[in-house]
């Protein structure tokens, strides 16, 4: 069994490839959910960077030491990512640690000719299988299997916490909300005015251009 590249615990924000009808590949947003271990612990431990090995946890041919490798991952709406993953099986999970990367994969429709990203850190192509589906707050959902059958780690860096690389990641999260009954506008408005404050205090360049991205995208600060 392949493993993942990358230490996973609890919900890991992850950017999908998948092809599309047209022969494009679709970049989008993805949740990972980590997969149960025996005794409640999540898969991997140690130190981990964005791009960490699991080392403990795998042997050299990379297979788990008896670790259950199948994540699991749930599409909202009827998104091109739910789409071919319907029609392909199969899709790149990518780990980036670029913020401009994350926004566009999540606030913009946006397609490449290749499936892996210059920026991804690591990468696992995996097989997806469809497990239910049902209707919260009038948006559909749809909650896959997602289990790598192939992986690779392209960069290892020292592990670097930045507030305003999260910010990012949790603003995109508020914008995908705006325009979805059950949350509240205004609400949603002021988070994000606390993340751009989070991002302009303690960001970097990097993290400001995704940001600036986000408004650009969504309109939110309108």
């Amino acid at each position: 069994m392949t493993a993942w590249p990358v230490v996973l615990r609890g919900v890991t924000e992850t950017v999908v490839t998948t092809r599309g009808p047209n022969g494009r590949w679709n970049v989008a947003a993805l949740g990972v959910h980590a997969p149960p271990r025996s005794g409640g612990a999540e898969e991997g431990n140690g130190r981990e960077g964005p791009a960490g090995r699991a080392s403990a946890n795998t042997d050299a041919n990379g297979a788990s030491d008896g670790v259950e490798s199948r994540a699991s991952a749930r599409t909202w709406g009827r998104t091109r990512t739910r789409g071919n993953f319907h029609r392909e099986g199969e899709g790149y999970v990518q780990f980036t640690p670029d913020p401009v990367v994350f926004v566009r994969a999540a606030c913009s429709v946006h397609e490449v000719d290749d499936p892996i990203l210059p920026s991804a850190d690591a990468w696992a192509r995996v097989d997806v299988e469809s497990l239910e589906a049902g209707v919260d707050g009038g948006t559909e959902w749809e909650e896959w299997a997602v289990t790598p059958v192939e992986s690779r780690v392209v960069a290892e860096r020292p592990f670097t916490a930045n507030r305003g690389y999260y910010a990012v990641v949790e603003a995109t999260v508020a914008a995908s909300r705006l325009d979805v009954p059950g949350y509240e506008t205004d609400a949603l408005r002021e988070r994000l005015d606390y993340f751009a404050g989070v991002c302009e205090t303690c960001g970097g360049e990097r993290e400001r251009e995704a940001f600036a991205l986000l408004d650009e995208l969504t309109g939110w600060r309108e």
